[in-house]
């Protein structure tokens, strides 16, 4: 129970209420960060020709941990509603983005930057889209805000 009188549990009670409802969730929160990834990866093919190879390693490392972090979880995780197929699906992905990612650093190409960024927009539009039994949102404004922040990228 918060005293009345106590400025500090009335401030804290606030602090919570207001964190609540402005925090994303953690699918959200995942999703912004394929997101983030990707807008690196589009500044790296718009600068291209004078991006310095530390500069691509660094948007490179960024995403790879990214995905390292999944594929933890995926392999980590072995809860009822991450059922193994879809573990292996996520680690199977990562370990494609591991290997496309050394041919990056092999032989750089911009061109080989878009299925990064192809597979990083689908998952991030999976992870904004609720599953079902979660809410019940509108399921027309969720399929928009993946779009949205595509367009977004698209603009950076």
């Amino acid at each position: 129970m918060s005293n009345p009188n106590n400025p500090y549990a009335s401030a804290a009670g606030a602090y919570d209420q207001h964190a609540q409802k402005h925090t994303p969730n953690q699918r959200e929160l995942e999703a912004r960060v394929l997101l983030k990834a990707n807008r690196a990866f589009k500044e790296a093919q718009q600068k291209w020709d004078s991006i310095s190879r530390e500069e691509l390693d660094e948007v490179l490392k960024y995403n790879r941990q990214i995905w390292m972090m999944f594929v933890d979880n995926a392999v980590e995780d072995d809860s009822p509603d991450r059922p193994t197929e879809l573990r292996n699906n996520i680690a199977s992905l990562g370990v494609f983005i591991f290997n496309h990612t050394l041919d990056i650093l092999a032989d750089p190409k911009p061109e080989k930057l878009d299925i990064l960024i192809e597979v990083n927009s689908e998952i991030a539009a999976g992870l904004m889209t609720k599953p079902k039994g979660e809410g019940a949102q509108d399921a027309s404004k969720e399929q928009k805000e993946p779009q949205q922040s595509r367009t977004e990228d698209s603009k950076a």
